[in-house]
């Protein structure tokens, strides 16, 4: 068995961007180093590099989501970036949304024991929630997939005019550029990629940002989303 490393210090920048949920954000650190580990949710190699790589890494997407919208963080894992996005921002209605069981038992955990009220887990792909969870305005994700299939799962989790945060490394440029198509189809006007965090972490972190129209995820979703508005409605007249 793999010996777990050590969970170095947390760097002076984490006071400064957690600052109340400091404390919160180094145990959430602690429960990754330690439990994450020994669930497989995150590999020993990761606890090292913690800090910088993930919870920094994940907070500062912050600075491009608006203040008070509803967040869905599609295939959460063991809840980057949804979990420190919520411990800098209090603002937010978030949801994790994650299939796997035992993620979504150790993110359940990490909710009540942080105490994050305003975040909500839900075990479910994303493909299986449409139109049973209201749409957001906002959906992020962080290594789940090559950006077109990300779009096809989150872009129809978005209200009209929502937009979808992806953090991306190196490739994120390429990405874009072959998703385009895609993107369109499902709904896009705009694209871009913009760079979060100068001076908390080095490289920068990678966002792209892809916002749509008044008919996320395209034609076929519009009318997927209108069929299960009306069964809603049904089972609420029925209720």
């Amino acid at each position: 068995m793999t010996e777990a490393a050590e969970l170095p210090p947390a760097p002076e920048q984490a006071r400064e961007v957690f600052g109340e949920r400091f404390a919160d954000a180094v145990r959430y650190a602690e429960l990754l180093a330690e439990a994450g580990v020994q669930r497989g949710l995150i590999g020993p190699r990761e606890v090292p590099r913690l800090w910088e790589r993930h919870l920094l890494n994940c907070a500062v997407l912050s600075e491009v989501v608006p203040e008070g919208v509803t967040v869905c963080d599609v295939g959460s894992g063991a809840g980057l970036p949804g979990i420190p996005l919520a411990l800098v921002r209090e603002d937010l209605k978030i949801t994790l949304l994650e299939p796997l069981l035992r993620r979504t038992n150790f993110l359940t955990e990490v909710v009540e024991l942080l105490g994050l009220d305003h975040v909500t887990v839900v075990r479910g792909r994303a493909e299986e929630v449409m139109g049973k969870l209201p749409p957001v305005h906002v959906v992020t994700a962080r290594a789940v997939a090559p950006l077109d299939r990300l779009a096809t799962w989150g872009i129809p989790l978005l209200r009209p005019y929502g937009e979808m945060l992806a953090l991306k490394g190196d490739t994120a440029e390429e990405e874009l550029k072959s998703a385009a198509t895609a993107l369109t189809k499902l709904g896009a006007v705009t694209t871009s990629v913009v760079h979060v965090g100068e001076g908390v972490v080095d490289p920068a972190s990678t966002v792209v940002r892809v916002e749509v129209g008044e008919s996320p995820g395209g034609v076929r979703f519009a009318a997927k989303r209108a069929k299960a508005a009306r069964t809603g409605r049904a089972r609420r007249r029925r209720g």
